[in-house]
């Protein structure tokens, strides 16, 4: 098999976690505690090569992605410290809205220090799309980066790469992107990556049990707090829309019945600096079972953040190849289903994973 070559834009605590990922499970005989697929047609995690990044942060911009990865602001676990060179140099890219203005009060060791490096223009980040030969590339940036998020998936349509949206600006769910991917017959994989076991699949599991259980669910709410750049940036409640839409749609939508607006509250809560990319979330929800007798189920979920999302990306990054090699563009809505919080068409997990499934077997094309 060819190797899998992506491009990546925002080198944080997730993309540290997917780089070390791919190193931690080349080995062959590695047990693959922490996958849902060690190979996806053909395609194995260590068959995935990073060629291209970018980043805006001085302590990564002109660094070989290995060190960038391990570089301040980042704080998630390392459990894969010795990450050889890439030879890839992590390039500057573009601002934009990448960087809320409450984040210069706080220490660099937290927050993000913009590069001195002149900014990358679209046609710079065209070319070394192009000339790297990325097959694809992944968007990491920060909460509410609506302007660059926009600029990166311009920049992928017009190097003619798939995309894979990891984060809630609305890309591959949004009609005229998801119209401007499928005319140039490129993939697309969005929106939201939705973590291999977190608070949202979580909550979306307990939901359906209740609807399947025939439990009334009146009320609920999902809290969560974490200490890593992402939690600081989201203490900027005005970037938060997209990420509250995204994170509410996926509960709400495997319901029978929507819950009103007044009995459900799913979001980021509180940055707790001591934390890092640990993510604590609390969950309470309040039904009615036989008899209209009340119950309610309270739990706390802590997980390491960016490697739970890691090990859903590396799945999204094996199938968005797959729709390569067999020329499918488009909106990808099986593997999206699965892997995202607020894709274009909501399916219950048991039907997403079923289709996902379908399409990695080559009996569903999309």
């Amino acid at each position: 098999m060819t190797k899998i070559k992506i491009a990546i834009a925002g080198i944080g605590n997730c993309a540290s976690s997917l780089i070390q990922g791919i190193e931690y499970y080349k080995t062959e005989d590695k047990d693959p505690i922490g996958l849902m697929h060690m190979d996806i047609g053909g395609y194995r995690p260590g068959d995935i090569k990073v060629v291209a990044a970018f980043d805006i942060d001085a302590r990564k911009v002109g660094k070989d992605v290995s060190e960038a990865i391990f570089a301040p602001p980042n704080c998630t676990a390392v459990f894969c410290p010795d990450v050889p060179l890439t030879g890839v140099k992590v390039n500057m890219g573009r601002v934009l809205d990448g960087v809320s203005d409450h984040m210069k009060n706080y220490g660099e060791n937290y927050t993000f220090v913009v590069s001195k490096e002149p900014e990358a223009a679209k046609a710079d980040i065209v070319k070394e799309l192009k000339d790297s030969g990325a097959d694809m590339l992944l968007n990491y940036l920060p909460v509410g980066s609506e302007e660059a998020v926009r600029f990166y998936a311009g920049c992928a349509l017009e190097a003619g790469v798939a995309f894979i949206n990891n984060m809630p600006v609305f890309i591959a769910s949004n009609p005229e992107w998801a119209k401007r991917f499928e005319e140039k017959n490129i993939p697309i994989i969005g929106d939201d990556i939705k973590a291999q076991l977190g608070a949202t699949i979580t909550h979306r599991v307990l939901a359906d049990l209740f609807e399947k259980r025939g439990v009334r669910l009146d009320r609920t709410y999902q809290l969560n707090t974490g200490g890593n750049t992402d939690f600081l940036n989201m203490l900027n409640r005005s970037r938060l829309a997209s990420k509250r839409e995204s994170k509410t749609e996926a509960v709400q939508s495997v319901l029978s019945q929507k819950l009103e607006d007044e009995n459900i509250h799913i979001g980021p809560s509180d940055y707790v600096a001591w934390q890092k990319d640990n993510k604590v979330c609390f969950l309470r929800m309040e039904g009615r079972l036989f008899g209209d007798v009340p119950m309610n189920i309270e739990l706390r979920l802590s997980v390491e953040d960016s490697p739970n999302s890691a090990g859903v990306v590396i799945d999204a990054i094996r199938c968005c190849k797959l729709a390569l090699d067999r020329g499918i563009g488009g909106v990808l809505y099986s593997p999206a289903s699965y892997f995202m919080k607020h894709p274009a068409v909501q399916y219950p997990d048991d039907e997403a994973y079923r289709r996902t499934e379908e399409f990695i077997a080559g009996t569903r094309e999309r």
